[in-house]
């Protein structure tokens, strides 16, 4: 590695956050995975760790969002926060709102979907309008910008190709969150502010765990949970099958940058450690890959990788012993 850590591919369009931040909370994508990543949250925050900003991509972006307000939310009514009770409201979220595929994104008919294609309108397979009516109705931007825990989600340009990291202080910044989440083929492009010239899509296209963003704003204990494993799959799936191949074809794509982005940080830590400078990492991931079928899925589903999350957390942490 070179003397210096390789600064992200935002660079250019990533403004540091306001303060330095020792302790950060990195949430990579997956979809609807990130109900482990829900459950691995509560883990960390039940054992103690109090993070001081949050990074998030795709699914992260919506975790770190809501975890973000909860906490700023207390802080502006208590004067504290109580991580482990933020925790818990991120979890309520998830088993009372999503519990069905419609309550995140509804098919769009075949015959208007190949209509757009045609006319060069294509916005993909499936409605997301249920996920922005949930991110309108739970978060408070006035909140994220006012309370002590910072915050960063990234998307990509797909115009541009760039990938870009946006705080609250944005005036789109739930645009962002929006398009971070918004899965590339199966949901539309977000136009930030409407503005079309500036068409977002998932972060997980470049980043799929944001650490790099973490480090370069001088985080330096960082817990950080993918949703992924690190090999990929050990199931048999339905290939002829149009939602089931896109949502394959994303899932090994996102398997390898995460591998990535993972091995990058962990390299970065065992070379600053080296030279003795204190630097914690902690990665949670699932051991064996997770699967959740987009197409029909139920609330006893998203509980279950809940529960595995919880589980992964918990065990990870009782090996490392770092909170």
């Amino acid at each position: 590695m070179p003397d210096q850590p390789p600064l992200p591919a935002s660079d250019v369009n990533s403004t540091p956050l306001p303060t330095s931040c020792g302790r950060a909370l990195v949430l990579g994508g997956g979809s609807l995975k990130g109900a482990f990543q829900c459950g691995a949250i509560m883990a960390i925050l039940e054992s103690g760790y109090q993070p001081e900003a949050l990074y998030g991509i795709s699914v992260g972006s919506l975790n770190a969002t809501f975890l973000t307000y909860e906490a700023n939310r207390q802080h502006a009514e208590n004067g504290h926060i109580d991580w482990p009770k933020a925790g818990r409201a991120l979890l309520e979220f998830w088993i009372r709102n999503i519990t069905r595929p419609e309550a995140v994104a509804v098919l769009k008919s075949r015959f208007l979907t190949g209509y757009n294609t045609l006319m060069s309108r294509f916005d993909g397979f499936l409605d997301n309008a249920p996920l922005r009516h949930l991110i309108n109705s739970y978060v408070d931007v006035a909140v994220l910008k006012q309370g002590p825990i910072k915050l960063k989600v990234g998307a990509v340009n797909v115009i541009e190709g760039d990938m870009v990291y946006v705080d609250p202080g944005d005036d789109h910044f739930l645009d962002y969150v929006f398009a971070s989440s918004s899965l590339p083929f199966l949901m539309p492009a977000v136009p930030i502010g409407g503005d079309h010239r500036k068409a977002f899509l998932d972060g997980g296209l470049r980043e799929v765990a944001p650490l790099r963003e973490a480090i370069s704003d001088g985080a330096t204990a960082i817990m950080c949970v993918a949703c992924h494993a690190k090999h990929i799959f050990n199931e048999s799936f339905n290939y002829r099958n149009l939602l089931n191949l896109v949502e394959r074809v994303k899932d090994i794509t996102v398997n390898q940058i995460v591998n990535n982005d993972i091995a990058w940080a962990e390299r970065f830590v065992e070379r600053e450690t080296s030279r003795g400078h204190p630097f914690e990492l902690t990665v949670i991931r699932p051991t064996e890959p997770l699967y959740l079928n987009l197409q029909k899925f139920n609330s006893n589903d998203i509980s279950k990788l809940i529960v595995q999350g919880y589980k992964a957390g918990t065990d990870v942490l009782k090996r490392s012993d770092k909170v």
